[in-house]
């Protein structure tokens, strides 16, 4: 499933709008999935995946090219290609109906590509080229670099 309505829903999980889907039928049967961010480079693939549906098209994974292991920690996919993976775990579905739901996940781990890791050790997000969907204009927008620090540049109106 390529989910372009989502984000951080707390510090340790996500919130992702679902369709009625694939995606929604095999999370029925399977509460873990994993996550993964496009790139410039995986983009057009992950656009691909995100227009073509898995109940009529069953091996649309297969044009993708994409490298295909199961992750360590869930029950469930990962793809080589991308930088980094959340696995993830549903902890709630909201307003569920038969035309989809909004999906509450536990983050269980982040895998991350050691080439894309600060040298803190943790994801540098910077590295990846990472791309955003844009709802307005139905574009995809390659991210950038950091432009301040959350939580520490407001202090200065302080």
């Amino acid at each position: 499933m390529n989910a372009a309505w989502g984000g951080q829903w707390d510090m340790h999980e996500i919130i992702i709008s679902l369709g009625s889907h694939q995606t929604t039928d095999n999370m029925a049967v399977n509460p873990e999935f994993t996550v993964t961010f496009a790139t410039t480079e995986t983009m057009v693939a992950s656009d691909y995946v995100g227009i073509v549906s898995g109940r009529n098209t069953p091996d649309k994974m297969k044009k993708t090219g994409w490298t295909v292991e199961k992750a360590p920690n869930v029950n469930a996919s990962v793809f080589k290609e991308f930088p980094m993976t959340l696995e993830c775990r549903v902890k709630q579905k909201i307003d569920e109906s038969e035309t989809g739901y909004y999906l509450v996940a536990e983050i269980i781990n982040i895998l991350c590509n050691e080439k894309y890791l600060a040298d803190d050790g943790k994801p540098d997000v910077e590295k990846m080229n990472l791309v955003t969907y844009d709802p307005i204009h139905h574009n995809y927008i390659q991210l950038g670099k950091a432009v301040g620090k959350a939580f520490a540049d407001g202090k200065q109106l302080k």
